[in-house]
């Protein structure tokens, strides 16, 4: 069992966060979410929910009691300091101006210092990109981040499992999430899997 954090920020794409979440904590993870108050807005856009209050969502209480929900503007969270680093921190979704704070070694809140306690610790940061056309700068920050140990992992689902419903599609990407943290799951099958 490990401690994971898990950032939604502003872009679309909010059920890759969920899915992970529920996917980590049913996997017996303990499981730290972060939402931003951009996340919050496209959360309730999207999903009808402005937070995850209505953590009854995520699935029996189980899985409800290993996830624990922290105001972005916590500076007191455990995994705020190198000497307690989580397994991992994934931001998924993660918009482009949360990759530019990430980029540039910017901890101005919570999820912000996850990310860079991650990278300065030697920890995976995966940050699950959501947007598209890039730019330039899009580019050139997720080229910084890499450099500096994050991983990017654009929100891009495959066909070559033949997804039959939206579910399929969203559950690949979280199935690529988890294939970088070497958890198994019954997501999708591999290419050319029996």
């Amino acid at each position: 069992m490990a401690d994971f954090v898990i950032g939604i920020s502003g872009a679309s794409g909010i059920i890759y966060g969920v899915r992970l979440i529920q996917e980590l904590a049913k996997g017996k993870h303990n499981v730290n979410v972060i939402v931003t108050s951009a996340g919050k807005a496209v959360m309730k856009e999207e999903l009808g929910v402005s937070g995850f209050e209505q953590l009854d969502k995520l699935g029996p209480a189980g899985i409800r009691n290993r996830i624990k929900v922290w105001e972005n503007n916590n500076f007191e969270a455990p995994f705020m300091s190198g000497s307690n680093v989580p397994e991992a921190v994934i931001i998924i979704p993660c918009s482009m101006g949360k990759l530019a704070a990430v980029a540039n070694g910017i901890s101005s809140n919570l999820l912000e210092r996850a990310a860079d306690v991650a990278i300065k610790e030697g920890r995976r940061l995966i940050l699950v990109i959501r947007e598209t056309p890039l730019s330039l700068v899009h580019l050139e920050n997720m080229v910084k981040a890499a450099r500096a140990g994050a991983e990017i992992l654009p929100a891009m689902p495959a066909f070559y499992h033949h997804p039959k419903t939206v579910e399929d599609l969203i559950d690949f990407v979280v199935g690529k999430v988890l294939n970088l943290l070497r958890i198994e799951h019954n997501l999708f099958k591999g290419w050319r899997k029996e």
